[in-house]
């Protein structure tokens, strides 16, 4: 696989609010036609780094490369970005068709172009005929689907979104998840995506951001960043896990739950504290007699795919999904193969179960 040409780079980037630090060292870089999100809590930071690459805040430290140069200082109107916010911001005097052209418009454009590129941007958006629409008898998704086109009309060279889906309801909210990626392949430009919806980042991303507090915890693909998490935060973040204290006995030993398990991790160090995580799909169930593990089901939920269990074992309660279910109150085993268990060092904030 060929490299892909790094488009933006963040070097060190620190930003203080007060005195308070709200991005602490930040390093980061977006290749050319990446589907880039930033992911976490509220208040972890990720707008702030979006704002900073839009020119709508200066770094406190710090530096910020587009295509090599430098741009810290460059005002937002001189960047090959634009941005698309969670409140879509559109001229409700204005209709569609010229809510779209207002920036071609400003560019003084021969009006022969401007016509031929919002044409290109209704038929992208899907909203071709709606040209004399107003803004404000359109529907939400319809509303975002204008603001993404006025964004893109002007070329950008990369699309930042800030929670751009975050006013629709559940189904249109899927729907434009699906739309955004097709977009964004069609287009072949970056997308710098912020949001707080870790299915919203699994279903889009080629590369995901965890943030935390200012910090980034770990950048991967969606697969990696759900299989293989950093720590306890990314693991319970991304996807529902099951998280508890163990002991790495030694190499691909761990204890919990108050027995030994075989784990392909090494290099932990023997009799060393450790998180483990485990995965409600990754764990079976099955007869008392063969389980690792033996519970009692303290609940069942039917979550339309799969079964949602809540085993007590005694020294944890572990949730589980499964296709099939057994009745509440049920004796069952539990049993996890080695890959399935995934061992970490502890964070400062550890669980509070306890193996």
């Amino acid at each position: 696989m060929i490299e892909q040409e790094h488009l933006i780079e963040l070097k060190h980037i620190r930003k203080e609010y007060d005195g308070v630090t709200v991005l602490d060292d930040i390093n980061l870089y977006i290749r050319k036609k990446e589907f880039v999100t930033l992911l976490g809590p509220s208040g972890c930071g990720k707008t702030t780094t979006l704002r900073i690459i839009g020119g709508f805040e200066t770094p406190t430290e710090g530096e910020l490369y587009f295509e090599g140069r430098e741009i810290s200082a460059l005002p937002p109107y001189k960047r090959r970005v634009n941005t698309v916010f969670q409140k879509y911001a559109l001229f409700p005097h204005l209709n569609v068709f010229d809510n779209i052209a207002f920036g071609l418009k400003l560019k003084k454009m021969p009006r022969q172009e401007i016509n031929q590129r919002v044409g290109q941007m209704l038929e992208l958006v899907n909203l071709k005929g709606y040209e004399k629409r107003k803004v404000d008898a359109l529907s939400g998704g319809q509303q975002q689907r204008v603001a993404i086109a006025r964004s893109l009309v002007n070329e950008p060279e990369v699309l930042l979104l800030d929670e751009p889906l975050g006013a629709l309801d559940l189904k249109l909210r899927k729907e434009m998840q699906l739309e955004l990626k097709n977009m964004q392949q069609r287009l072949g430009i970056t997308f710098l995506y912020v949001t707080h919806d870790q299915e919203e980042a699994l279903t889009m991303s080629d590369t995901i951001v965890v943030m935390r507090e200012g910090h980034i915890l770990q950048i991967g693909d969606p697969k990696h960043i759900y299989d293989e998490p950093a720590n306890a935060f990314v693991a319970d973040f991304i996807g529902e896990s099951n998280i508890l204290r163990g002991t790495m006995v030694r190499d691909e030993l761990v204890s919990f739950a108050g027995r030994g398990f075989p784990c392909v991790d090494f290099g932990f160090g023997n009799d060393t504290p450790v998180d483990v995580v485990i995965r409600p799909e990754d764990i079976m169930v099955v007869g008392e007699d063969i389980g690792q593990l033996v519970g009692t089901i303290q609940s069942v939920l039917f979550k339309g795919v799969h079964y949602e269990m809540m085993i007590d074992c005694g020294t944890f309660t572990f949730k589980v999904h499964s296709t099939t279910m057994q009745p509440q109150g049920s004796r069952v085993g539990l049993s996890i193969v080695p890959f399935n268990i995934h061992i970490m060092r502890p964070m400062d904030a550890s669980p509070t179960e306890e193996a």
